[in-house]
């Protein structure tokens, strides 16, 4: 009996050749055009996780799927790569960067696995440098939580939790004095302090992103919680002092 999974997979392919062929949409499309459709779709698939609605996580991978067989048909077009090629590609990277499962490498915990990944993959690329496979495209705090994950995935990391949360404080200190002193340099230190943020979530096992995500819907939610009283009072949210909303905005977490 046939793979159900791959009897869905062939499936998908040939109805990617149909539309490529006849879908005047779907035949006018290009890497470049479809490249921001997917950075949207990926944001989709980030909102679906956030909020934890499993079915969407579902539909959102497979508008993913189609972008990737959507990109290999192209390239196929283009005579540069297959699915074939893509697909082997990837199922030969895994079992190369898996020695302690398909070699006779040993690993004690995951941090191992993730040292031996980093430098074979530097091995691969050449040892060019560790930090340069972190896209220069990605938005500030999640370079920097993959910046540092690639640095201590070669050993240059801190040693213990507390080390990190003194760089913090020491950070925080920094700034306070920058601040205080009106220096060129508040802007540097405030980075720095955000830099050693992200170190100590990483630390702590929160991933940076995530959380400030998850704030920023906090805040949405209570602050249009705001909003509806202001309205339910007949008046602009204008109107209100900060002593007003600071009542409903309590009020609001505990809803």
């Amino acid at each position: 009996m046939i793979d159900p999974r791959l009897l869905a997979f062939k499936k998908l392919l040939d109805i990617m050749d149909e539309l490529r062929e006849k879908c005047p949409w779907d035949s006018k499309q290009t890497f470049e055009s479809l490249r921001y459709l997917t950075i949207e779709e990926t944001y989709e698939l980030s909102d679906a996780i956030i909020d934890q609605k499993y079915q969407e996580i579902g539909k959102e991978l497979g508008d993913l799927m189609l972008h990737l067989v959507f990109y290999s048909k192209i390239g196929e077009e283009k005579k540069l790569f297959d699915i074939e090629t893509v697909l082997n590609g990837i199922n030969e990277k895994l079992v190369r960067r898996h020695p302690h499962i398909f070699g006779d490498v040993a690993v004690q915990n995951e941090t191992e696995v993730k040292e031996n990944w980093e430098k074979i993959k530097l091995q691969e690329k050449g040892n060019r440098s560790v930090l340069g496979g972190v896209p220069k495209s990605l938005p500030a705090m999640v370079k920097a939580f993959r910046m540092q994950e690639k640095a201590a995935g070669v050993g240059f990391d801190w040693d213990h939790t507390e080390q990190v949360l003194d760089k913090v404080h020491e950070e925080y200190a920094e700034l306070m004095e920058e601040v205080q002193n009106q220096s060129d340099r508040i802007e540097d230190e405030f980075g720095d302090l955000l830099f050693a943020l992200i170190n100590y979530a990483r630390f702590i096992n929160i991933n940076p992103e995530d959380a400030l995500e998850k704030t920023n819907r906090r805040f949405i939610q209570r602050f249009q919680h705001i909003e509806k009283r202001a309205q339910e009072l007949g008046k602009s949210i204008t109107d209100m002092d900060l002593e007003e909303m600071e009542i409903y905005w309590q009020e609001a977490k505990h809803l």
